[in-house]
């Protein structure tokens, strides 16, 4: 694989394993993370082919340098996995103005502000005649999909990063970009103390929480095969791949004129009462 890829959050869980998974793919890999020990020790598994960067993707100013480090460093950037985050727990009535602002700045702030700048940068090489083979894997999670007690503020930013990709893949396609994201279940320090029997490794066979397992749909994502695919979500644990249809109209009644307060009661319950939503996580 002869692509320079940007792994965001890559020091440690999830994103390690995509770095080092692009690299034995033989991919040019900008290891990005806060913390230069954990990123330096990552891009020296992989070696020669990896850089280090510690810029803040929850900026605007720190997101561009990462951009510009792939470009600088190996002449050009063809995938960007956006994983880093954060979580900050509590139950809406105890969730602080900074614990919100934190998660969604990092989260979703995070992914916009590098997808923005490889897209610059892509739309600026497709215009000055350039070939390009963009593709970006965004994260998302179930808890956005579906809901996580306890979790609103991870909850909204994931939920806003399933939208955000819908929306930059049907933006973006025209200059040979796509953008997926993916909602995995692996064992990272943020869900090993959340989920710890879930999330605990067995003594013996397969290993369906190691982080290994999710990097191998985000190469293949990453590739110039997969430029027919776009605009999609996938659920992805253990060896589980599984397509997430996002909001679709369920059932539904209509009157064709206007309804009074009084009618819709046992129109509402009787539409509810047909539809079968998949639980918030953490409320049954």
């Amino acid at each position: 694989m002869n692509r320079v890829v940007i792994v965001t959050g890559a020091g440690r869980g999830i994103g390690r394993a995509h770095a080092l998974a692009f690299g034995a793919a033989g991919a040019r890999v900008v290891v990005n993370d806060l913390s230069a020990a954990v990123a330096g020790e990552v891009a020296e598994r992989i070696g020669p082919r990896a850089v280090v960067n510690t810029d803040d993707v929850g900026t605007w100013a720190g997101a561009k340098r990462l951009v510009d480090t792939a470009v600088s460093e190996f002449g050009g950037l063809d995938v960007l996995v956006n994983n880093a985050g954060i979580v900050r727990d509590r139950m809406v009535v105890g969730c602080s103005e900074d614990e919100w602002d934190e998660v969604v700045r990092v989260h979703l702030k995070g992914h916009f502000a590098t997808l923005h700048h490889a897209a610059a940068h892509w739309r600026a090489v497709h215009k000055a005649g350039g070939a390009v083979s963009g593709r970006v894997i965004n994260t998302s999670s179930g808890a956005g999909l579906f809901g996580s007690v306890g979790q609103a503020n991870y909850s909204a930013a994931k939920a806003g990063i399933a939208s955000m990709t819908l929306v930059a893949a049907a933006e973006l396609a025209r200059y040979g970009i796509t953008v997926n994201a993916i909602a995995p279940a692996a064992r990272t320090r943020m869900t090993e103390a959340t989920f710890a029997d879930m999330m605990a490794a067995p003594e013996d066979g397969f290993d369906a929480m190691a982080p290994e397992n999710i990097s191998p749909l985000v190469v293949w994502l990453g590739s110039e095969e997969a430029g027919d695919v776009t605009g999609r979500m996938f659920e992805v644990d253990g060896g589980r791949v599984c397509v997430v249809h996002g909001w679709r109209r369920g059932p539904e009644i209509d009157k064709g004129e206007r309804w009074s307060p009084e009618e819709l009661g046992s129109v509402v319950r009787k539409l509810v009462a047909d539809d079968h939503p998949t639980p918030v996580y953490g409320a049954e």
